[in-house]
């Protein structure tokens, strides 16, 4: 019997032990976690020259571009490496939710309904928000009302789904997973407008000689501020990533980032 209860209680001493180990292991900030892997985990959407794109160098397929220049940064800051995992920018956060990435860095505006689930860095890169029309029709739509009853498009789960919503009124909303998907329903007469971020739409008219900026002003608040997004309770890791953001902005490193990937982008197509 006293050998019965020794054995049961050196069962019952072992599930407390694994227990406490796994709840130090859950209660891990999210910054010790990335250290102790040696990893850091970024989710980007690479059709946003000049922010994320692809192109081939040495032969081979790479992502590159601002934000991948950001990420490293933040990397080399960390003393960890860095992991680039592409996806439609509809995932982008949803992999931080579910933990396939610890951060995410795709030109992701950090609005009030995504602030209650995620921890966000401070603005690393502000763009307004412009509608990219074919050049044919410039003068045909130079003001919101010219788009009533027109279609309009925008990427799925971006922010300039609310602005073309919210702003363009009187227009019809199609969304797309991709930028470029867009940009080829404009081109073959689908949709008469689309709602991107300032620099995406001018690399885009680069590459389209028959795409123009609209003379439409659209209202461009702090919503279209780019910033980091992690996982909520991210305090350690916040601070780590707002230092190199801070650092970055004072030398200009940024910018200067975003001209470079955009001519490098330009030379790519």
């Amino acid at each position: 019997m006293n050998l019965k209860k020794l054995a049961l209680g050196l069962v019952a001493l072992t599930s407390i032990v694994t227990l406490a180990a796994c709840g130090s292991s859950s209660s891990k900030d999210t910054l010790s976690k990335i250290k102790d892997k040696g990893t850091l985990t970024v989710a980007l959407s690479p059709d946003y020259a000049p922010f994320e794109f692809q192109m081939l160098k040495d032969g081979k397929n790479e992502i590159v571009g601002s934000d991948v220049d950001l990420a490293n940064e933040i990397g080399k800051a960390l003393g960890v490496k860095v992991k680039i995992q592409a996806m439609d920018f509809n995932n982008v956060l949803a992999s931080v939710t579910s933990g396939k990435a610890d951060i995410a860095i795709s030109g992701i505006s950090a609005d009030p309904d995504r602030a209650k689930s995620y921890d966000f860095s401070d603005s690393y890169y502000t763009a307004n928000n412009v509608i990219v029309v074919k050049k044919e029709h410039h003068d045909k739509y130079a003001t919101i009302a010219d788009f009533k009853d027109k279609k309009v498009a925008a990427q799925k789960g971006s922010v300039q789904e609310k602005v073309a919503t919210n702003q363009v009124k009187g227009a019809s909303l199609v969304s797309l997973i991709k930028t470029g998907q867009a940009i080829n329903e404009l081109k073959n007469g689908t949709v008469e407008g689309v709602v991107l971020e300032e620099p995406i739409a001018k690399s885009y008219i680069s590459a389209n000689s028959d795409l123009a900026l609209s003379g439409v002003k659209l209202d461009s608040s702090d919503t279209d501020s780019y910033c980091v997004a992690m996982p909520k309770k991210s305090d350690k890791l916040k601070k780590e990533i707002d230092l190199v953001i801070k650092k970055l902005k004072a030398t200009d490193a940024i910018s200067q980032s975003v001209e470079k990937n955009f001519k490098l982008a330009q030379s790519a197509k």
